[in-house]
């Protein structure tokens, strides 16, 4: 669909001369004053609005002020006979694109108007993924309805527009950086940038250049000036993931900027001032760190202004059916197959699991049965046998719902199964439901008839025809 734009000249002959040349390309509105070139705007969508500057009636300054009114702005550029600074730097002013003076050399406008529709584009990609970033980042972003992660939904929202320090602590994969980025997308300073370092994944030397940048010659091997994270992040959030990792050193240059809000880079003397936003994250005891002299204690207690804990899934039960189909759905979008379903007896057993990994595990979990199974229907027979061991560290409702699950029709058993003895009795239950079919009961499993026969020939008291 081509590009619409608006002339707007009080002389007929520019507007007439300046349609014959774009028709071909664009579909062209044309209007001659401002009042006019506003009933086209209220009716019609512009992408660009080409206007000249002095007209009978209301000048084109008008025409901008109204065009960039709209909820979905053209853009607008100004032309006219009088050429000179002042109306330029009147219309930069209100907004206008680019200057252009007549007579116009038609080629040179052709250029500017592919720009201007290119730049506009950009501008409307860049509006769409911060609308997505705050949907997927808000607080109805995050899955679950427990009364622990809705806790920690209650902190986000009074920390968030304010300018505090925020330390977030949880385990690994309990969704640490997606609190951070909550943080900073429901803040003032969503729409700057939100800078990430993962502060484990580089050596000391390596993370004090990434953090806070380098001048040329700092050090062997530096080329050139190089801008660090801290620089990047400038009005808006920096988040320190796994900051019980970084060495004394880098402890020392981070005290020193929540003390006087500058950094330096490697090899220059000379402060910059900056304007961030910290949240940091570990998944260690920091005061424990505090206590064995591994972690400064000064540091600490700056970081410390405002303290998040994400709670392990062991601990948000309610929440697990919830982030399953969360993840199923997102995964088969991705890979185009419909969705699996979960038979009822393996919802109990995953909301009995303690998932150690947390989040992250109960994802690849979900990614793992979107792309094995595509669309069909999840079993028990189709989990690992992870799934199906009892934890004594599992809380009490979870560990007997997750006991009642593996155990068929047979009773719970009083203290944990090993591996062999949980597929022993996993054989055993498959061939009363097949009442003695092997093949029905290789199939109940998910294993070929031919390693039902080898289980049975190594387990022969399982066999209810021996």
């Amino acid at each position: 669909m081509p590009a619409s734009i608006l002339i707007v000249d009080d002389e007929k002959h520019t507007r007439e001369g300046l349609k014959e040349y774009l028709e071909d390309d664009y579909d062209i509105y044309l209007a001659a004053s401002a009042d006019e070139a506003f009933n086209v705007m209220e009716s019609s969508q512009m992408d660009v609005v080409i206007t000249d500057l002095r007209m009978a009636g209301k000048s084109g300054i008008k025409v901008i002020d109204k065009a960039l009114s709209l909820s979905n702005p053209p853009v607008v550029m100004m032309m006219t006979a009088y050429g000179n600074v002042e109306s330029a730097v009147e219309a930069m002013k209100h907004g206008a694109y680019d200057f252009l003076t007549k007579p116009l050399n038609l080629e040179k406008l052709e250029i500017i108007i592919k720009r201007a529709l290119k730049s506009r584009k950009t501008e409307q990609e860049v509006e769409v993924l911060h609308q997505r970033l705050d949907k997927k980042f808000s607080f109805t972003g995050i899955v679950g309805n427990s009364s622990a992660i809705s806790e920690v939904i209650d902190r986000v929202k009074l920390v968030a527009p304010s300018r505090a320090t925020v330390l977030v602590e949880g385990e690994t994969g309990t969704g640490k950086e997606l609190i951070a980025q909550a943080i900073h997308q429901n803040s003032d300073r969503s729409r700057a940038p939100f800078v990430a370092v993962h502060c484990a994944a580089l050596a000391a030397n390596l993370l004090e250049s990434e953090l806070f940048g380098h001048e040329k010659g700092a050090f062997t091997g530096a080329m050139e000036k190089r801008v660090g994270r801290f620089e990047g992040a400038d009005g808006g959030t920096l988040f320190l993931d796994e900051i019980g990792e970084i060495d004394a050193s880098i402890q020392v240059k981070l005290l020193r900027f929540l003390e006087t809000r500058s950094i330096e880079r490697l090899g220059s003397m000379k402060p910059v001032q900056l304007d961030i936003r910290l949240v940091v994250a570990t998944n260690r005891d920091l005061e424990d760190m505090v206590r064995k002299g591994t972690f400064r204690e000064d540091l600490f207690y700056r970081l410390n202004v405002v303290r998040i804990k994400t709670p392990p899934l062991r601990d948000r039960r309610d929440d697990i059916p919830l982030l399953l189909d969360h993840y199923v759905n997102i995964f088969s979008q991705e890979n185009g197959f419909n969705p699996v379903t979960f038979d009822p007896d393996v919802s109990q057993i995953l909301q009995g699991y303690n998932w150690p990994g947390n989040i992250r595990e109960l994802r690849n979990f979900a990614e793992n049965m979107v792309v094995m199974r595509r669309g069909g229907r999840v079993t028990r027979f189709d989990l690992d046998q992870r799934f199906m061991r009892t934890d004594s560290a599992t809380a009490g409702a979870g560990a007997q719902t997750a006991g009642a699950s593996q155990s068929m029709p047979v009773s719970i058993p009083s203290s944990p199964l090993s591996v062999e003895e949980n597929e022993k009795r996993l054989i055993h239950n498959a061939l009363q439901e097949a009442r003695g079919n092997r093949t029905k009961a290789a199939t109940l499993l998910g294993m070929s008839r031919r390693t039902l026969h080898r289980k049975l020939a190594q387990w022969p008291e399982l066999d209810s025809r021996g």
